[in-house]
């Protein structure tokens, strides 16, 4: 009987213990959740994460920690989460809770440090799984963070504001949390089983297992804080100063101490100089501060950002060195992507921002948010280059991650600019250098409803000079914050691994001799074609909004104008083919169909709506529709095939199957040079034998024996081949100038520069003799790329004074266009050649 009592006695107090704590746990949780504030990332879709809701769960912190344990178990209640802090009974055998402790402190409340330990928990959820082979122990990774900033400034303050690699007290941990708490990240990765250790080590000893998913654990938890607070970098000056130091950096030094006379300190004062000039200042109270205006700007500016396909960054950014390459339509490109990252719980990367946004105000501002500034050019100026380079590869080697822009520079135009090799030759001779962690490009298209700077760029586009970034400038532009801009669309596209890259076009690239300055003779092809690979991979990863598809209609139309009724019915018919036939994998239309992207687009002021008894007419004016050329020419290539196929079928009434796929591998590289598609050559056969049997499908074209008819003029399918087909005929009307002035100008009379120029001028003299609202008609640049990629093609050759040669197959081409192109067209083209 006393020991019964003396049992009920303990019972009564362990019942008594846990009530206790259960009410003061849930005190504190509740008092916490007063002042904290938190970001999660990771908890919202259980099952995207790889979590079995039907298995035992258990949630690793990387230190014991209460203020921690709480904060999880208030997420795993507010995300319905089996409960961190509850007990829990597994294949028999009890827990106190479901959080297990990677390390614990020790020392002195002023002076703390953690060490590994393994939690009394560990050996009894491996002990469960071997003999219950039914039971699955899946523990989740977690990460708390009081704050986010890499370790590098000397301020006290900034030690305490937010999370670093330091191991903080106590008291320390009470003040970072007073501090900081408004600002609380929350990291939940996707969950390691237990059983999958298991089969995978089936001979190993328990203890070596244990031992095993401790590393394992830890190298994860060192992982993501690397990748959330950024990599433990030293302080900038250091770094500055380090970098004259180089053997590269020093041998140019000595260049330049010879070249101009000047003593070694006076050469290396302008080393220092440079590196000043160039260097990042990032600081995570800029960083923070940024977030909060940005976070008003976005709601104030635009309805959003919307981000697509954020799964393939998330697979690869913590065991890579991962490089973004975003297309760049606006200034708002290099504030976007970071803000982006800060608010998925990843570090800004470090950006590579033009010496023209070094200006006062916004240059500091953007310094300390992680910009680095570089020269447009400095071929001329080994120095700089030396310090350039060297100074990427201390950000490359650093793990840290960076951002630039392969084009170069803004689009005016809309379209995908050619890649500007630079950066990406930079990059590839830094991993030449060192290997030792992966460098991954990322290629990230951005798409805007309404671009911020239209206004400036419709004013380039009429031939206005370039307008000079200034302070003045930033201020003026405040006004336009009360305007809508929609929403913005950012698509992470599919990654390309640099090391995969060299080994498939320079196999053995590692064993090689690379030179003393690791630029050996295959590496400037290879870096052109990686560069072009960006460009095709950013495009491939287009996304379409509403004002894109109104612009591709509308402006197909002679004055821009359309019945609603027939407009609706074009804008389906065009989805109806995307969703038939998608450009990639990436390739997703707007909400809601033709008639919701007029509204829409009518609300954003993009087009105008005339009222009118027989049915209301959506058209353009003049200034709208040389903007919405831009918003066309970012989605242009998604319909390149199809609008290629119907230019055919516009001038001729039947063709021959096999001659129709002739001229698509005639015409495909230079639409794939132009508009970076994705195809290769040998591939394209294919993807046009599959639309013409779509054509045929849905009424476009039909088929007779070998032969391919179009349908009746007067006909509803017409019109949708005509409409489709003006998508590219401006690519092919300006191949055709180019091919009728070198003939008439004849073999070795003229250089690139010369046919570039006069090629301008032809297509700007055409544009205003046909009415021609797009101002990429005439674009010189447009016309040195066809020249280069004719040259690449063995169709134009250069003499030894650098004049353009050619022979019968610029014959060919020029017949070839008498079968695409109209009649007058052709007559008109040849006879501003004549003049």
């Amino acid at each position: 009987m006393a020991q019964r009592r003396a049992g009920l006695m303990i019972l009564l107090k362990v019942n008594i213990l846990a009530i206790l704590i259960s009410f003061f746990n849930g005190l504190f949780r509740r008092l916490l959740n007063i002042w904290v504030k938190t970001d999660v990332v990771g908890a919202d879709d259980a099952q995207a994460n790889g979590l079995d809701l039907d298995q035992p769960i258990f949630y690793a912190l990387p230190q014991r920690s209460y203020s921690a344990s709480l904060v999880l178990d208030a997420e795993t209640r507010k995300f319905n989460l089996p409960l961190a802090m509850e007990p829990v009974e597994v294949g028999g055998i009890q827990f106190k809770n479901r959080i297990v402790y990677l390390s614990r402190s020790e020392g002195s409340w002023l002076r703390r440090r953690f060490t590994p330990y393994l939690h009394a928990s560990v050996p009894n959820m491996l002990k469960v799984c071997q003999q219950n082979p039914h039971i699955n122990v899946q523990v989740v990774p977690v990460n708390v963070f009081w704050g986010r900033e890499p370790n590098k400034e000397k301020s006290f303050l900034k030690i305490w504001l937010g999370d670093s690699w330091a191991v903080i007290g106590p008291i320390r941990r009470f003040m970072s949390i007073l501090l900081n708490g408004r600002n609380t990240f929350v990291n939940i990765s996707k969950p390691l089983s237990i059983q999958t250790l298991l089969a995978e080590n089936p001979d190993m000893e328990s203890n070596r297992l244990i031992r095993k998913l401790g590393r394992v654990l830890r190298v994860h938890f060192r992982h993501t804080r690397s990748a959330v607070i950024g990599p433990d970098l030293s302080h900038r000056r250091t770094l500055v100063h380090r970098l004259i130091r180089k053997p590269m950096v020093k041998a140019a030094i000595e260049d330049l101490m010879k070249e101009k006379g000047i003593s070694y300190e006076k050469a290396a004062a302008q080393a220092i100089k440079y590196g000043d000039e160039i260097a990042s200042n990032q600081s995570h109270s800029t960083i923070r501060f940024l977030s909060i205006i940005l976070n008003w700007v976005w709601n104030k500016l635009y309805n959003g950002v919307n981000v697509r396909h954020m799964d393939k960054l998330k697979d690869i950014y913590k065991d890579n060195e991962i490089i973004y390459v975003p297309c760049h339509r606006s200034h708002i490109d290099y504030l976007l992507l970071s803000y982006v990252m800060y608010k998925n719980g990843i570090v800004p990367p470090q950006i590579a921002a033009g010496i023209n946004l070094n200006m006062p105000v916004l240059g500091p501002i953007l310094r300390r948010g992680g910009a680095f500034f570089m020269r447009r050019s400095f071929k001329d100026n080994p120095l700089y280059s030396a310090i350039f380079d060297e100074y990427l590869h201390a950000i490359f080697t650093s793990g840290y991650s960076t951002e630039y822009f392969v084009e170069g520079g803004r689009s005016r135009t809309g379209r995908t600019l050619k890649p500007k090799a630079g950066m990406i030759a930079m990059t590839v001779r830094s991993f030449l250098r060192d290997s030792h962690k992966p460098i991954i490009f990322m290629p990230i298209y951005v798409g805007y409803e309404k671009v911020f700077e239209g206004n400036t760029y419709l004013g380039e586009l009429r031939g206005k000079a370039k307008q000079k970034e200034s302070v003045l400038g930033i201020f003026k532009t405040l006004k336009d914050l009360k305007k809508n801009f929609g929403q913005v669309h950012l698509t992470f596209g599919d990654p390309i691994e640099l090391d995969d890259y060299l080994e498939s076009h320079n196999p053995g690239w590692r064993e090689q001799d690379h030179g003393p300055d690791f630029r050996p003779q295959w590496v400037k092809p290879v870096v052109n074609s990686l560069a072009l690979e960006v460009a095709t991979q950013i495009n491939k990863a287009a996304s379409l909004n509403p004002i894109n598809m109104v612009s591709l209609a509308l402006l197909a139309t002679p004055r821009q104008a359309m019945d609603e009724k027939t407009l609706v019915q074009t804008l389906n018919l065009y989805g109806d083919l995307v969703n038939s036939m998608p450009y990639s994998s990436f390739t997703c239309l707007p909400k809601g169909e033709g008639q919701d992207w007029i509204n829409y687009s009518e609300n954003m002021q993009a087009v105008e709506r005339r009222k009118h008894p027989l049915g209301d007419i959506i058209s353009v004016d003049e200034t709208q529709a040389v903007m919405l050329t831009y918003y066309r020419n970012n989605v242009i290539h998604v319909f390149a095939i199809p609008s290629m196929l119907a230019c055919l079928f516009i001038n001729n009434s039947t063709m021959k199957r096999q001659e129709v796929i002739r001229f698509a591998n005639t015409i495909y590289p230079y639409l794939k040079a132009e508009l970076f598609l994705h195809w290769q050559d040998d591939e394209i056969e294919a993807v046009v034998t599959q639309w013409i049997d779509l054509f045929i499908a849905k009424g476009y074209l039909s088929e007779n024996g070998e032969y391919l008819e179009r349908p009746a003029v007067s006909s509803s399918n017409f019109i949708i081949l005509s409409v489709l087909s003006e998508q590219v005929i401006q690519i092919l009307e300006r191949y055709y100038i180019a091919i009728a002035l070198l003939q008439r100008s004849g073999s070795g009379t003229l250089n690139k520069d010369s046919i570039v120029k006069n090629c301008s001028l032809m297509a700007q003299r055409i544009s205003i003799l046909h009415g021609l609202n797009a101002p990429e008609f005439f674009d010189k640049s447009l016309f040195r790329n066809l020249i280069d990629e004719l040259l690449e093609r063995d169709v134009l050759t250069l003499d030894s004074l650098g004049n353009i040669l050619f022979a019968h197959k610029i014959e060919n081409i020029a017949n070839d266009a008498k079968v695409l192109l109209d009649a007058n067209l052709r007559r008109s083209i040849l006879q501003v050649t004549l003049d």
